[in-house]
């Protein structure tokens, strides 16, 4: 199909791949992870020079401060991260972990990371109350938090009425007791 005579804008690789799937003549995988299967694909396509290297992540603040990743540093540093949730943190697939930062790198690291570990991601907005954060950590029985250093202190409030909370985890660049750094991790 074309659109405004760009044949390309409607058809792509991923669709020629759900056509093939959809005729029986690829194989549907029995387990499918988004950032092994896709993601890693697209960064070995990369670095064979089968594809230019593209930007798989592109963000910029409100002051111009802009992160670029190629999918081959995407892949990389969502697997550093997956290691610091399983090695550091003691995360297991199914595990849950409650994701509360604003739209930053470090949020789209946390989601591929927790993707590609098989820990389940429970989002949050920047602007839950320490009973909401509560309530959240009690009901899902996440056993990790990661947020900011804005809102340790309403998840410290909080955190000795959550059995089941292990691990807590700061963005930030400083310290905070009884919390890892992300970043230093």
């Amino acid at each position: 199909r074309t659109f405004h005579g760009h044949p390309r804008l409607l058809s792509s690789d991923v669709y020629s791949q759900y056509e093939s799937i959809r005729q029986g003549k690829q194989e549907i995988p029995k387990y499918f992870n988004f950032a092994g299967d896709v993601l890693d694909k697209w960064s070995d396509i990369e670095k064979a020079g089968k594809r230019p290297s593209n930007p798989a992540f592109w963000w910029i603040n409100g002051e111009g401060e802009e992160v670029k990743w190629s999918f081959e540093e995407l892949g990389f540093l969502s697997r550093k991260v997956a290691n610091v949730l399983t090695k550091e943190c003691g995360l297991q697939k199914g595990d849950r972990l409650i994701l509360i930062l604003p739209r930053i790198p470090e949020w789209w690291l946390v989601k591929v990371a927790c993707i590609r570990a098989g820990i389940v991601i429970i989002p949050g907005t920047s602007q839950l109350s320490a009973k909401d954060i509560l309530y959240r950590l009690q009901a899902s029985k996440a056993t990790c938090i990661i947020t900011t250093d804005n809102l340790a202190p309403a998840v410290d409030s909080v955190a000795s009425q959550c059995q089941h909370l292990k691990t807590k985890l700061m963005v930030s660049k400083g310290s905070r007791e009884g919390w890892l750094n992300f970043t230093e991790l």
